[in-house]
């Protein structure tokens, strides 16, 4: 067995929950506790070990609930603290576990500590946020926000802009404040001590501002790049090294940080001697649709297998011994996988959704399943702008489109393909009315294809997309090369297929996917070996059709 030190959380198996869009259990079209509990069931069928629930805290929800007014609150649409403690017993009943939303970059601009804050410049609170004088008139300088406009909010009482990387109703914290960081750290420890597993700890690599420079412009752009002063800075790692200090090393936690980065930075955040993080997300495989103009990821370019080769591989490789990687190709933020990554025609849907599900749960790293990922969910292709409910789609409707400055058949376009309401469509439980999801009015539409993908159907066939699922989180569990076995890239240069091998204690897992529609050909398809797992229940000999995929367990 390899030297490496085990952990629960590499061997886990994490499902993304967004409760919104979950199940509804009292008819009001918004998922909530009581509907996620009364799924634990599924759940526990599916085979996955950690649960994540995204943001459940008290929230005016302009963010979906990314902007939290009360910390210690469960957000009355989604119910009571009761429902959560009832929740939290049954994912421990059932031998699973919970992860936490930490939402601590910003809050919302309706917490009380912004509530006060923004009373006056003397106020005890005041410090708890950033606050800065104009420039010129103007704001104190050109950074954007990630959901378009300036990254400034001018506060007429006081005369002085506060801070929103995001939106203007989620200021940042301060950070540099030591009773910020009280404030953050006592609240984890409540939650901890409630007994939850863990955090996803949401744009936790911008936490460290170190100063307040104008950033690059890109051409064409309005406003400058907030990235050199406030990313994965010396001041954040700073940070969360007391954080695990004050917190984390109390508890057996898992940890994740959504920073971003290249593998350099994952490495600082997930480094082996665990003074930071577990491990990170980050996006550069999923990025490789923004074609770097100044309409960042709005646009028509796609993901060929080439570059989301490069890119995986490179960050197995970089990561290996080095810190512990995720697996992972949709969440609440990316469109569905399937028709981002493969092909969600109704031919090819459920081998295409197979193959994805394959290629990541064999790799180094744990897997992160989002929600309806493992039925093949789809993007549901929304034509109107009246359709989106999503802040960061209102907001480039204004900037790009209502200003004229991009058509807006193009943007409707890319909205289709790639915006986060795509992922945010309610769960398909069934064939009943809005998919089972409610009785009521869905807060977003369901996606009509709901018929044909539905969570019932697919536990009943053996076929299906849920079920082969169930064989990899399952095969993850017997075999300890899939979760420790060194990483090898193979047929680099092969413009139709993904391969890859895994290594450990003399053992061999050949992994090889198509990422076409076509039969091509193969060499590894002769390998000898156990077949562990295959989409196709024959094969051709030297070929892989149609988005077949396959794995292998041979000698090394």
């Amino acid at each position: 067995m390899s030297s490496e030190k085990r952990a629960w959380w590499k061997e886990a198996v994490v499902y993304q929950i967004y409760p919104r869009s979950f199940a509804d259990s009292n008819g009001d079209g918004i998922g909530d506790l009581n509907g996620i509990t009364a799924h634990l069931d599924y759940l526990k069928a599916l085979g996955v070990d950690v649960i994540w629930v995204s943001p459940v805290y008290a929230s005016p929800n302009d963010d979906n609930g990314y902007d939290i007014s009360d910390y210690r609150a469960i957000m009355p649409e989604f119910g009571t603290m009761e429902d959560f403690d009832r929740m939290l017993e049954g994912i421990h009943a059932r031998g699973m576990k919970l992860v936490m939303d930490l939402v601590a970059n910003h809050s919302s601009d309706e917490h009380a500590w912004f509530v006060e804050s923004r009373k006056g410049r003397d106020n005890p609170y005041r410090d708890y946020y950033i606050w800065r004088d104009g420039r010129d008139g103007a704001e104190p300088n050109n950074w954007g926000s990630c959901f378009s406009g300036s990254a400034w909010q001018y506060d007429e009482a006081s005369g002085q802009y506060y801070l929103h990387l995001f939106s203007r109703k989620q200021p940042d914290l301060n950070w540099a404040n030591p009773k910020v960081r009280d404030g953050i750290f006592d609240m984890m420890c409540w939650w901890c001590d409630k007994g939850i597993d863990g955090f996803r700890m949401d744009v936790i690599g911008m936490i460290g501002k170190e100063n307040y420079d104008d950033g690059p412009v890109a051409p064409g752009a309005l406003y400058g790049d907030f990235s050199p002063s406030c990313m994965h800075t010396e001041t954040t790692h700073r940070y969360l090294r007391e954080m695990r200090q004050r917190v984390l090393d109390k508890y057996d936690l898992l940890t994740v940080g959504e920073a971003g980065g290249g593998p350099e930075d994952a490495i600082r955040y997930s480094n082996i001697d665990g003074s930071e993080l577990n491990m990170t997300f980050h996006f550069e495989h999923t990025d490789g649709l923004n074609d770097g103009t100044e309409l960042g990821k709005w646009s028509d370019h796609g993901s060929p297998l080439k570059e989301v080769r490069a890119t995986i591989n490179r960050w197995q490789t970089a990561l290996q011994g080095k810190a512990w990687n995720t697996m992972h190709m949709s969440n609440h933020d990316q469109p569905r996988q399937v028709s981002r990554f493969g092909n969600d025609s109704p031919l090819w849907r459920v081998k295409s959704a197979q193959m994805l599900g394959t290629l990541l749960h064999m790799m180094r790293g744990t897997p992160y399943v989002y929600q309806g990922e493992e039925l093949g969910m789809t993007n549901i292709y929304f034509d109107s702008i009246d359709q989106y409910q999503d802040i960061e789609v209102k907001n480039a409707w204004k900037q790009w489109v209502e200003s004229g400055r991009v058509d807006a058949v193009d943007m409707l376009r890319w909205f289709a393909k790639i915006s986060r309401d795509n992922a945010r469509t309610p769960m398909q439980w069934n064939r009943q009315p809005n998919a089972g999801f409610t009785t009521g009015t869905p807060w977003i539409a369901v996606n009509p294809n709901y018929l044909a993908v539905n969570a019932e159907d697919e536990m009943a066939d053996p076929d299906s997309v849920f079920n082969y699922y169930r064989r990899l989180i399952a095969l993850r569990h017997e075999h300890d090369i899939i979760v420790y076995g060194e990483f090898v890239p193979l047929l680099e240069d092969d413009a139709n297929v993904y391969a890859y091998r895994r290594v450990l204690d003399g053992k061999a897992l050949t992994v090889m996917c198509n990422w076409t529609d076509r039969t091509v050909p193969c060499a590894l398809s002769t390998d000898g070996g156990e077949e562990l797992i295959s989409n196709y229940p024959s094969h051709k000999p030297g070929f892989l059709r149609p988005y077949e995929a396959r794995v292998l367990l041979g000698e090394a």
